[in-house]
């Protein structure tokens, strides 16, 4: 058998039992659909295995200040280490075209063989995470360890950002969560701002009486048109994500219609700037006579940009065990957010890790056999760093 040579020990690899076992969990996982707002038979399935390793797990309370199915589920395992390390993974997804996943094995990855996301975002790591928890029960840890597995991460961070920070111990943590090759150290992370905007016009009948009209639609697709949208620069992106208006027929103009939508960047001043943008080009907009409006917008700032510094521990012991696995560190500054984001924001330091899936939120999502159990040897290479 292989063995990781780190600076203090060698760290055994995962067994084939090990492996099969990680893979029929994940592919179990994946099949409960959990989007957001509907966690709760996925964090159940979670708390299952806790318990059949005899491991005692907490749940918050933070599900319906997220708009959760569940709360965040916390499990402690003592280590040889006095330091405790979090690991962190999100058990809800985004939304599953017709509610199905069947996981399939294809060529070696696994897939969805229905038309929508198989979930790997972020059930790869949740999986992982528990692997990890019944290695480290027969075998113990290294360190103190958190698991922690969140809800509603998919809608802005939600689960984590009404966590309460107390509740954690942990000096330094981790999530597994960004959906590029094994490798990717995510050293930079951007805001984002969210938008939602309410457009009031006036309804008519678009045959008989459509200039006693005035369409919140136009008024809309008018200021979309205008906006500044995709990549402003090398470090912002704007987006408009749905459009929602009339409804009562074709025959009718209608007098609402709502736009939501939202702005990133590394640099804060730069994303309040392009949501500024935004929100001009509706207020021009809506007072454009032909389609004049009443207009409510609000602005939420979601989650805050971080940056770690380059001798930071957490990223050292992250490059050390990415190495010591054969893997190349590769350090990136992200366009995506994740839990990583409102940790930071809350003062524990969190380094964000890629974990070889491919294709998040996309129909032909997918995870490679070799990505998932290389995953398992990382962590545990990682786990051995935190302890030197």
């Amino acid at each position: 058998m292989r063995w990781l040579a780190l600076r203090s020990r060698a760290v055994r690899p995962a067994s084939e039992l090990e492996r099969r076992r990680l893979n029929e969990l994940f592919a179990a996982l994946c099949a409960i659909a959990s989007p957001t707002g509907s966690e709760r038979a996925c964090m159940d399935r979670v708390i299952a295995e806790l318990r059949g390793l005899g491991l005692e797990h907490e749940e918050d309370d933070a599900g319906p200040r997220a708009g959760a199915g569940a709360g965040n589920v916390l499990v402690r395992i003592p280590g040889r280490a006095a330091r405790t390390v979090l690991l962190c993974a999100h058990a809800d997804t985004v939304p599953v075209e017709g509610g199905v996943v069947e996981p399939e094995l294809v060529d070696g990855a696994w897939c969805n063989a229905r038309p929508a996301i198989l979930g790997a975002d972020n059930k790869a790591a949740v999986a992982v995470l528990l692997a990890l928890a019944h290695r480290v029960g027969v075998e113990g840890s290294p360190v103190g360890l958190e698991l922690l597995f969140t809800v509603a991460e998919e809608t802005g961070l939600a689960g984590t950002r009404a966590l309460d920070r107390s509740w954690l111990r942990a000096e330094l943590g981790y999530v597994f969560d960004h959906a590029t090759p094994i490798g990717e150290v995510i050293v930079a992370a951007p805001a984002s701002y969210h938008l939602a905007a309410d457009l009031h016009g006036r309804a008519a009948h678009a045959g008989i009486r459509p200039e006693d009209g005035r369409s919140a639609v136009v008024a809309a697709a008018r200021a979309i048109a205008a906006m500044p949208l995709g990549r402003i620069d090398e470090q912002t992106t704007a987006n408009v994500a749905s459009i929602h208006g009339g409804g009562a027929g074709t025959n009718v103009v209608p007098g609402r219609c709502r736009v939501v939508g939202e702005t990133r960047s590394h640099d804060e001043a730069r994303a309040e700037a392009a949501m500024t943008a935004l929100v001009d080009r509706l207020q021009d907009a809506a007072n454009v006579p032909v389609c004049a409006c009443d207009l409510d917008v609000t602005v939420e700032r979601v989650f805050a940009a971080y940056r770690h510094e380059d001798d930071a521990p957490a990223l050292r012991a992250a490059e050390a065990a990415l190495r010591a696995c054969g893997h190349t560190p590769r350090r990136v500054a992200s366009g995506g957010g994740s839990d990583a984001n409102a940790l930071v924001e809350a003062g524990l330091p969190v380094v964000n890790l890629a974990n070889g899936t491919q294709g998040a939120h996309q129909p032909d999502e997918r995870v490679s056999v070799a990505a998932l159990e290389g995953m398992v040897d990382v962590t545990m290479a990682l786990l051995e760093e935190c302890a030197t």
